[in-house]
């Protein structure tokens, strides 16, 4: 009996698991098309004509501008290429070590 309870809270914990992987995995796939855009806008002709209006202060004062940051799409693009590297990673490990149902 206490060794169906224990298998029944890893089948709840792997359930729960996998249902929120699958989620967060479908973001992250329909977040591809704009993180591909903002990598073609860093350092861009419009990025630096976007950047010189900024300094310019040619842009309202309340708009956000944090694509105008270097640092801010490059961080991101650079966690996206990490992810994606563990993802693959994860991904060749795990089917070898998982047998198929």
């Amino acid at each position: 009996m206490m060794r169906i309870k224990e298998m029944e809270q890893c089948l709840d914990q792997a359930t729960e698991a996998l249902a929120q992987t699958e989620a967060a995995l479908n973001a992250f796939k329909a977040a591809q098309p704009a993180i591909a855009m903002l990598a073609a806008y860093l350092g861009s002709d419009d990025w630096r004509k976007d950047l010189a209006a900024d300094e310019r202060g040619l842009l309202p004062p309340d708009l956000k501008r944090g694509v105008l940051s270097e640092d801010g799409i490059w961080n991101l693009l650079e966690s996206n290429r990490e992810l994606l590297q563990q993802m693959q990673v994860l991904a060749t490990q795990g089917l070898k070590d998982t047998p198929e149902p």
